[in-house]
């Protein structure tokens, strides 16, 4: 058929059209293929076809559709291939050991492409060279990939999501031995080994005959079980909450997180939360929102506040699909929906963790191996908190895969890591998941919002209680598009690159601010927190001074390079 099919006029993209006709079996991006060349369309068999997806720290995360730039079966297939054969240089063991993978419920019917389907294929890859692959045998939260790593003693996992991505993208998230994602230089690594075994083996698209090899096996009901056991050992008030009256609405928002959250409520002894009935159901079109993202706020929240109003519920948790983030709000006096910023929530959490802790753990001797953690760019609240109550805190650099492999490190010392945390609302609450965890955090919420019941206080309360002891900590972040005055919008639009470049800046007032590129879009994100004295509640007096550091930094930083690249007039 390629034969047949007409040149585009570019020798390097005739070839790689070629080249991909003959290594894909895939149908739909065959069809998708021959029609773009037919049609003429090079610049978007450019787009397809110029530069394969970069593999870095978070793996892989694109759109799915046709081409090397793109998710879809052979790119899963020649990931996977390089993978394997890293894996193999890396552990002499890979056969005894194996892997895990999961994934969630993400389709795209135009390529062909899903969670599920990329699942199996990367299943048939390893088990065609004998390595055992625990493959999970339904849609899985996140957290249970790095779970099983760590409880069965696997070499590696994969887990099949794009998170809160929109609809059209998928991902392939990679975790090492520890538990914990992949770090330098394991990535370059892994670039390379795929780089040297992009032909499909022969057995690679042979799912049908893989998925009935003793080497495939189902983790599905063992790492449940397991799973929900571990965490009950962070349920520490089982009596408040068998007789609270606290009512909850959570939302999956179209993802893998109901039937697990329900679990996580059940083994913590919680009423079931309300379940938001339009949203409970994974669904891929994510046909109730704009974005499956529940940071975005409230625009993701209507239908649970609508609920939670019917319901008389006073809290909404939410998770995004692949259940490793949380977001939560709480109903204010005023009849207004609070949402709880990332870093808010982190300092509820922390105040919350070591409370339950100081409870279990009268020695004071033993704060000398607690540890809490955060990334460079979330609050610093949990340094306030340390430095108060005499345990550690370390900052660690942007993204859990630091901070799970800090967590890792210290863990093997004998330490005790009990929470970290990141503003984009990701929850480390457990040392059985080295990542974050919405399932979890989920429940551990539920049980602080029945104990501060007791007490007749709010999680808006508690909040003020915490900045009165520890110090206000008043934060804001943003995202500035990147400038580009060849553009007709001036708005960027070359490629990123996963490597991101950061500054941060600490000032006399106790202020900082941290500056970062973007490593999936075309620009500049900034955080800036104002971190006040114990006893300075003079808030409206804190804000007005954020605002004004926030200013003056847009004006010294931003706005002078903006300026620069502005056409001079002739």
């Amino acid at each position: 058929m390629e034969n047949t099919l007409p040149t585009t006029g570019d020798a390097k993209l005739d070839e790689a059209v070629k080249q991909w006709l003959r290594y894909d079996k895939n149908p739909k991006t065959v069809t998708l293929v021959q029609d773009l060349v037919k049609k003429g369309a090079v610049e978007t068999l450019k787009k397809c076809f110029s530069s394969r997806m970069e593999f870095g720290t978070a793996g892989l995360r694109a759109a799915m559709g046709p081409g090397v730039a793109s998710m879809n079966d052979l790119t899963i297939i020649q990931t996977t291939q390089g993978f394997c054969r890293y894996l193999e240089d890396s552990f002499g063991n890979l056969k005894e050991r194996g892997v895990v993978i999961g994934y969630d419920a993400r389709a795209h019917p135009p390529s062909g492409g899903s969670s599920k389907r990329f699942a199996s294929l990367a299943t048939a890859v390893f088990i065609s060279q004998g390595v055992p692959v625990y493959l999970f045998s339904d849609i899985t939260p996140t957290p249970f990939v790095p779970f099983t790593v760590s409880h069965l003693g696997l070499c590696a996992g994969i887990m099949v999501t794009a998170s809160h991505n929109p609809k059209e993208d998928n991902g392939y998230k990679v975790y090492w031995e520890n538990g914990a994602q992949i770090v330098s230089p394991h990535d370059r690594g892994i670039s390379k080994a795929i780089e040297e075994n992009l032909e499909p083996w022969p057995e690679s698209w042979n799912t049908e005959e893989a998925l009935k090899k003793p080497l495939l096996k189902d983790p599905y009901q063992d790492i449940h079980a397991k799973y929900f056991k571990a965490i009950q050992n962070h349920c520490h008030h089982r009596e408040i909450n068998k007789s609270s009256e606290v009512k909850i609405v959570h939302t999956s928002v179209h993802g893998v997180g109901h039937t697990f959250v329900q679990s996580a409520f059940k083994a913590f002894d919680l009423n079931p939360p309300y379940a938001v009935e339009e949203q409970k159901d994974p669904d891929p079109e994510f046909p109730t929102i704009k974005y499956p993202n529940p940071e975005e706020g409230e625009g993701v929240l209507t239908l649970s506040f609508a609920l939670a109003e019917k319901e008389g519920a006073s809290v909404v948790l939410a998770n995004d699909p692949d259940a490793d983030r949380l977001a939560v709000a709480e109903k204010q006096e005023s009849g207004q929906w609070r949402v709880f910023s990332g870093n808010e929530l982190g300092a509820l959490l922390g105040w919350w963790m070591f409370r339950c802790w100081k409870q279990q753990n009268s020695d004071t001797a033993a704060l000398k191996n607690l540890y809490m953690l955060s990334s460079t760019v979330s609050s610093k609240i949990l340094r306030a908190i340390a430095l108060k109550e005499g345990f550690h805190f370390e900052e660690t650099l942007t993204g859990f895969k630091w901070m799970g492999n800090r967590a890792s490190d210290l863990l093997a010392q004998g330490k005790t890591v009990l929470f970290a945390f990141e503003e984009a609302i990701g929850y480390m609450c457990s040392p059985s998941v080295l990542d974050k965890d919405g399932v979890s955090a989920a429940a551990i919420v539920g049980e602080m919002i029945s104990y501060l019941a007791t007490k007749n206080t709010s999680l808006s309360q508690q909040l003020t209680t915490i900045y009165n002891e520890y110090g206000y900590h008043i934060s804001k972040t943003h995202l500035t598009t990147g400038y580009d005055n060849n553009q007709p919008d001036n708005k960027a639009v070359l490629p990123t690159s996963s490597s991101s470049q950061m500054i941060t800046f600490t000032f006399s007032n106790g202020g900082v601010a941290t500056m970062r590129t973007s490593g999936t879009e075309p620009k500049i994100k900034y955080y800036t927190e104002l971190c006040a004295a114990p006893g300075n509640s003079d808030v409206t007096r804190l804000k007005k001074e954020l605002d004004e550091l926030v200013d003056a930094i847009v004006e010294s930083f931003f706005e002078p390079q903006k300026n620069k690249l502005q056409p001079k007039p002739e």
